[in-house]
């Protein structure tokens, strides 16, 4: 099976932490300059590792391999979280660098083709998922032309124009030049290290539905006005985000999430009771038919306090990703490596977070696998994972890539 360097993968990745370094972590969002730098590094190392890179009117750089048979298309995303982590994306996109390179140098695996990409703005500063979506068929010109920074407000097509990629076409993906799509990543969370296991084998990526929840109330002096007569929408969306939360409790599966991320009060002064109250909801499960149930019992618990007053409340629908299942077969070669590599020190697992693998799915079978993250921290400049998992997770995904190729 072909070896990976070790010390030349975390060079890479030592490397590309330059482009933005902030403390121990990386602040490159999307388009900057820095990130933008860090691309065409990237598509360097991809030339000198025998690839033949392009930087697409979208961003996304794919370093594609020579020879007419099916190959493997590899990678993640560089681009980063405010102030975030040195590997969180990243380390899958040069983990398929490192196996590219693995493969070349390995006349046993030198015939066996892999591809390496780095998708555009997985992090959502302007557009979740934008490379792969494009790739896959699914942005149009018209998202483009809508899409907007989530900080400043600057178009899309502006930051195009100002990294350079304006006029260039976009990438499209040909599935029949592909076996499938297979991603590693930090795991971003504590199961791995708590479990004391070194790989995690990815079946499923997590469903996300969001809502926003909206209470009217009447708006009036808070010195004056009785409590008995009071039509509070600050004491509604309490007395339903408690209750909420104790019914989901109840049906929630073994990983289920739920989280009440931003709350805003109207006119949100101490002398005021409050007219208008808006609570943003979101949960996440691999089943879909927990997250069913979450959301039935979000739309009870609606028509109950509709029915109670004094505050009536309304449900938006924001988004509602369904869970996307890993292709079994990719599963399996993961997990049969894994057990040669490290028998008993890996583990079956959902992911959390939203990944570009749920979006390659779409068209090709998908895998992915997870390394540790130390004390689960992520999105943090913080983040972490020991260099001697680093080194250990590329070589089984390396090994998973021959096997799968290999058929």
């Amino acid at each position: 099976m072909p070896r990976i360097d070790g010390a030349r993968l975390l060079a890479d990745l030592r490397r590309m932490a330059d482009f933005g370094r902030y403390k121990t972590g990386v602040h490159r969002p999307t388009f900057t300059a820095e990130d933008v730098e860090s691309r065409r590094w990237l598509a360097g190392r991809m030339r000198e590792a025998g690839l033949d890179p392009v930087i697409d009117g979208i961003g996304n750089v794919l370093g594609r391999a020579a020879g007419d048979g099916r190959r493997l298309l590899m990678g993640s995303h560089t681009d980063t979280q405010p102030q975030g982590g040195w590997l969180d994306g990243v380390m899958g996109v040069i983990y398929g660098l490192e196996v590219a390179r693995a493969f070349r140098d390995d006349p046993a695996t030198a015939g066996l083709a892999v591809e390496v990409a780095s998708w555009a703005d997985e992090e959502s500063h302007y557009l979740s998922f934008l490379g792969s979506k494009s790739f896959v068929g699914e942005l149009s010109e018209a998202d483009i032309d809508q899409a907007r920074n989530r900080d400043d407000g600057t178009p899309l097509r502006a930051a195009l124009a100002r990294a350079g990629l304006s006029g260039r076409p976009r990438l499209a993906l040909d599935p029949a030049r592909y076996v499938g799509y297979l991603e590693a990543h930090i795991e971003q969370g504590g199961y791995l290290e708590a479990g004391g296991k070194r790989i995690g084998v990815v079946t499923a990526i997590v469903g996300i539905f969001g809502y926003r929840v909206v209470f009217s109330g009447v708006q009036n002096h808070a010195g004056t006005t009785p409590m008995p007569i009071r039509k509070d929408a600050g004491v509604a969306l309490v007395r339903f985000c408690n209750a909420l939360y104790e019914r989901f409790a109840a049906i929630s599966g073994p990983r289920s999430v739920w989280t009440v991320g931003r709350i805003l009060l109207e006119p949100g002064a101490p002398a005021i009771i409050p007219g208008r109250a808006e609570m943003l909801l979101q949960f996440r499960d691999e089943d879909l038919r927990v997250m069913e149930r979450f959301e039935k019992a979000l739309m009870d618990l609606a028509a109950e306090t509709n029915a109670a007053g004094p505050c009536p409340v309304t449900v938006e629908a924001l988004s509602r990703v369904p869970p996307t299942g890993m292709a079994p077969a990719f599963q399996e070669a993961l997990a049969a490596v894994a057990e040669q590599t490290v028998p008993g020190g890996w583990m079956r697992m959902p992911s959390a977070a939203g990944h570009d693998a749920q979006i390659l799915a779409h068209r090709l079978p998908a895998g992915m696998m997870f390394v540790p993250s130390i004390g689960g921290v992520s999105h943090h400049y913080s983040e972490d994972t020991d260099e001697a998992d680093i080194v250990l997770g590329c070589q089984v995904f390396a090994d998973a890539a021959a096997r799968i190729l290999r058929g």
